[in-house]
């Protein structure tokens, strides 16, 4: 096994506050049960990795059970491929705290666009997990990409500061020796993206070099990051904060030719399932969904032809936006999202969801799996 000279200690891009992760990491002192949980796109997922047990997050779960062996140490991993902080946030609850965390780490730095429109998302991810009863201590993660060094470090370094949570990098620990040449690209990395099992290695050194050193001053008393123990006023304009999904356990649209996907889902990974499929032109579905933020989530399929819709909001045809079900990638198939509103009013608007096009040899049929509502 090939070690790399790096220093993960570097990786801590911001301090925050340690008082939840020290009394998390008491928690596991005293023997008791602690859910540790990841939460992020496809490196948290373990893409690439040669086992679920090469990744990154369960080399940070297992430092968990060797610092505290006399606890029961409880492993979440809600990572999903190619999904951003919009669709986080929408599907925190029913993916992550839901089982309760003790210990959160959230990444979607390589996701995320380096815009101030997932610096809103990423702030109401936040907002969503720190505003729950017994809100779970957070660690915020950014992977970065080692062909271009880009991510969205910036956009979210600034909630962190907001929120007072520490941040570790890959940025100024890993890409440095990359972009040097120092370690080679291909040795850690097969497409530039996500890292094999010696990068996602490399990745949990720098996570738990970070927790290394929480644990060294974990009896040092640190005072709450917030005096009043409620959050402080949001840095952007906060419209991701409550988001839904809607899929067809939990809303009744109006079917005109769309049918509902009633197959059952295993885990989180089985992407398309709960939504609606249709396959000739003119087939509709309705919804009504309140919020100042509407988005369309859908399958964009590597099988083609596949069909065209265009989604109405509030019978503004000239605003209509065209949901393309054909994926020009290779990767495989991509669950997509596409904001159809945006900071809009905040009240009941009527999603219309039509198929304009359609094809005699279409290779499959068009699937809608959420409409998401944000205020």
């Amino acid at each position: 096994m090939k070690e790399y000279d790096i220093r993960p200690q570097q990786g801590l891009i911001h301090r925050g506050n340690w008082r939840m992760l020290k009394q998390c990491m008491k928690k596991a002192r005293a023997g008791e049960k602690v859910t540790v949980g990841f939460l992020g796109g496809s490196i948290t997922q373990g893409s690439l990795s040669s086992t679920p047990q090469t990744c990154y997050a369960y080399l940070v779960y297992e430092w968990w059970k060797r610092r505290f062996p006399a606890a029961e140490i409880v492993y979440v991993n809600g990572g999903i491929g190619g999904t951003t902080s919009q669709f986080g946030v929408s599907r925190v609850r029913e993916h992550m705290l839901c089982h309760r965390p003790d210990f959160l780490l959230i990444e979607f730095a390589v996701n995320d666009d380096n815009t101030p429109f997932f610096e809103e998302t990423y702030e109401g991810l936040i907002r969503t997990v720190l505003g729950q009863d017994e809100a779970p201590a957070v660690l915020l993660m950014n992977n970065v990409r080692y062909d271009n060094g880009e991510n969205a470090e910036e956009m979210h370094l600034k909630a962190a500061e907001a929120y007072a949570l520490p941040m570790v990098s890959m940025k100024p620990v890993i890409w440095p020796k990359v972009s040097s040449g120092e370690i080679v690209r291909a040795e850690i990395t097969p497409d530039g993206l996500h890292p094999n099992d010696a990068g996602h290695r490399l990745v949990a050194s720098v996570v738990t070099a970070c927790l290394d050193r929480i644990y060294e001053e974990m009896d040092r008393e640190e005072e709450p990051a917030f005096a009043d123990g409620s959050l402080p006023a949001p840095v952007t304009a906060n419209a991701y904060e409550h988001s839904v999904r809607y899929q067809n356990h939990n809303t009744e649209p109006l079917l005109a030719g769309f049918r509902a996907d009633r197959a059952p889902s295993e885990n989180i990974l089985d992407i398309f399932t709960g939504g609606y499929t249709a396959s000739r032109a003119g087939d509709k579905i309705t919804f009504r969904v309140t919020g100042t933020g509407i988005a369309v989530q859908y399958r964009k399929s590597v099988n083609k032809p596949a069909p065209v819709a265009k989604a109405v909001i509030d019978g503004d045809e000239a605003g209509a936006v065209i949901l393309d079900a054909n994926f020009d990638e290779d990767w495989g198939d991509c669950l997509y999202i596409e904001t159809v509103l945006y900071h809009g009013e905040n009240r009941e608007h009527l999603v219309e969801i039509t198929i304009t096009e359609a094809h005699e040899d279409d290779a499959v049929p068009f699937y809608l799996v959420s409409v998401i509502g944000s205020c």
